[in-house]
Order: C-alpha cells, then sequence, then structure tokens
C-alpha cells in the first residue's frame, strides 16, 4: 500500500538546516498494523505527515498504491486523501461548534454523500463505536474517551484503506486508551491499514510491526505475531 525509498526531510530556516529523515526505506501491505517508536523529535511525525501526504519530502519516492505520489500538487493530494486516508490525532481535533453527528458526517460532506447518506453511516459507525447516544452532544460535554471514540468515528466513517493515527490514547487514561486500541485492533482485522505513532510499548506490542526510528533513520524493524 505504501512504499517509500530513500526517502529524506529537511527542514531549513535562514539560519539552521535540521534533517527530520534520512534514507527511509519502508514497504507497508495492505492490511497491517505498524506501530512507529523512537524518542521525541526523531522524526515520527514527519514520517507520518508524509504517509498523509500532508507534505512532500525533500528527496526521495513515496508509492501509494502503486502511484507515486511524492510530486502531487496540494490539489491532487486532497484529492488522494478524500476517502483513502483517515486521520486520527492526539488532541482529537473535534470541531467545537458541531454535534458529534455533525463532526463524523464532515468527510461525507466534501466526498458528496446526501443528507440521508450521511446520517445513516454516521448512525451506524457511531452505534459501533459504543457512543451513539451522545450524537447530539458537542465534543465539550464529553470525556476525553468519548471524545476519541468520535474522532476514530470520523476517521473511517468513509471506509478509507489507511488509518494514520498519531499518539491516539495519548491524552487518555489506562482505561480509555485500552478501549481505543481494542477499537483500533476491531478495525485492523476487518481489513483497515493502521499506521500508529506511539511512545507507548504497550501499545505497541498491538501491532503487527514495530519500526523504531532514531535520528530520523529506521534502526530496527520487528515483525512479530500481535495480540
Amino acid at each position: 500500500m505504501l512504499v517509500t525509498k530513500n526517502l529524506y526531510k529537511v527542514f531549513k530556516t535562514s539560519e539552521v538546516e535540521t534533517t527530520a529523515l534520512r534514507n527511509i526505506d519502508l514497504d507497508i501491505k495492505p492490511g497491517e498494523f505498524v506501530a512507529i517508536m523512537g524518542p521525541s523529535g526523531c522524526g515520527k511525525s514527519s514520517l507520518l505527515n508524509l504517509f498523509g501526504l500532508l507534505d512532500e519530502p525533500t528527496s526521495g519516492n513515496i508509492f501509494f498504491n502503486g502511484t507515486e505520489v511524492s510530486n502531487f500538487k496540494e490539489k491532487q493530494r486532497t484529492l488522494l486523501r478524500k476517502g483513502n486516508i483517515g486521520f486520527i490525532f492526539q488532541s482529537f481535533n473535534l470541531i467545537e461548534e458541531l454535534t458529534v453527528s455533525q463532526n463524523v458526517e464532515l468527510p461525507l460532506y466534501y466526498l458528496g454523500f446526501s443528507a440521508k447518506q450521511r446520517k445513516l453511516k454516521s448512525d451506524e459507525i457511531l452505534e459501533k463505536m459504543n457512543i451513539l447516544n451522545r450524537k447530539s452532544h458537542y465534543p465539550q460535554q464529553l470525556s476525553g474517551g468519548q471524545q476519541q471514540r468520535v474522532a476514530i468515528a470520523r476517521a473511517v466513517v468513509s471506509n478509507p484503506k489507511l488509518v494514520l493515527a498519531d499518539e491516539p490514547t495519548g491524552n487518555l487514561d489506562s482505561e480509555n486508551g485500552e478501549q481505543v486500541m481494542n477499537l483500533l485492533k476491531e478495525l485492523n482485522k476487518e481489513g483497515t491499514t493502521i499506521i500508529m505513532v506511539t511512545h507507548s510499548a504497550e501499545d505497541a506490542e498491538k501491532a503487527d510491526r514495530i519500526i523504531n526510528l532514531f535520528d530520523g533513520q529506521v534502526v530496527t524493524e520487528n515483525i512479530r505475531k500481535a495480540i
């Protein structure tokens, strides 16, 4: 699904040049659950942003389902993200002025679904996430765990091929964090490819493969039987 070849990402200012990623060669297969680990500043989020077409590499190649996307323009990247890639953020990134249902329906609106279709699909995924009874609430009326479940629902309501999760349990207590990881595992079992950035060794153990980064480079890859 995702292949990178000799990938580099360099950030430049007038005084400083920082190499965030160097010589990244990876192959993420459809249906995999991959965890990316490493210390702060090692390039995890930079790599996730490149996978999500939120940023462009300085050099190297990225292939998504066989198509090279490294040099896509912003409009091309936006079109590819629609319906193909879902994002789950540590800070939830829900829109406070919208209800739970409206937040979840947002990707479907941009994909051109009718109001009736949006409601049906939103209700279906919220029921699956066990939070349908909160669909008329606003984000500030929910607990952290509930907000993250809504964020996951929004990320997967359009049935994307790939879900990118950036520290999905980072702002949650252990109980809610475990619930979120169980939801991700369930989505993966249903065929969704998941790439997760995490500091948690316990969360990473849920993945099929753990990629460790250090100073912008892949230092180890552990392929394991997920639990």
